[in-house]
């Protein structure tokens, strides 16, 4: 007979996004470096470059709550009133390397950004050079940014944010059994999250703890060598 599974409700698990929350690190030191000095930059449009889950969208989050600063997807900015974004000097743009985006409106936006000495923080997970834009005065405007990578996480920062998002989902977990994970997944904070939220489902499921067992049958069904 089959074990009964717990219906897994898909409740939502908002990522934590204050600067109490930021775990530092040698693969994003050069952003918060960036928040931190802000003001203090040597142009007035920065470009926050990572892979998915490097820490954008959070020192992002970090850079609105000092600067007052408002928020907009690049894909939006055709249809939104540009001004009225910059009505407080500051503006987040996230993801200028979705395919969606209007050229011509994020170059309007980094003029309005230059007319009325406003700052502007720019997240891609591409570098700009490499994103493909055609009009030749953005990509001017874009080389003249300041661009900030964020890396891949070593071994020790990929598991202090793993605990952290296993925290946030309120699971309390041996820290072995986080390593054990780190060493079989693959390196990035995109993965981590995906695991953590795949351990999270089974485990409410099966109505069981997050054990070292039910991490090797998720990691294999992900595609991990569990061994």
């Amino acid at each position: 007979m089959t074990e009964a599974r717990q219906l897994a409700l898909a409740l939502p698990h908002p990522p934590q996004l204050g600067r109490a929350d930021f775990l530092p690190g040698a693969a994003n030191a050069a952003g918060l470096a960036l928040v931190d000095s802000y003001p203090d930059w040597p142009n007035r449009v920065a470009i926050l470059i990572g892979p998915a889950g490097a820490g954008k969208s959070h020192l992002g989050a970090i850079w609105r709550e000092e600067s007052g600063a408002s928020a907009v997807a690049a894909t939006a900015l055709a249809t939104v009133d540009l001004g009225a974004l910059l009505a407080g000097g500051a503006v987040l743009v996230e993801a200028i390397d979705a395919p969606e985006v209007d050229q011509r409106a994020l170059f309007h936006l980094l003029n309005l950004v230059r007319e009325r000495s406003a700052f502007a923080v720019l997240t891609s997970r591409t570098a700009p050079a490499d994103i493909g834009f055609d009009l030749p005065d953005l990509a001017s405007r874009l080389r003249a940014a300041v661009p900030v990578t964020l890396h891949a996480p070593d071994d020790e920062l990929l598991e202090r944010v793993m605990l952290k998002l296993f925290a946030d989902r309120q699971i309390a977990v041996d820290p072995s059994l986080v390593s054990y994970l780190s060493r079989r997944m693959e390196r990035s904070f995109e993965a981590g999250s995906r695991i953590v939220a795949a351990l999270d489902a089974e485990a409410l499921a099966e109505g069981r703890p997050v054990t070292r067992q039910l991490a090797a049958r998720v990691l294999q069904r992900l595609g991990a060598d569990p061994a």
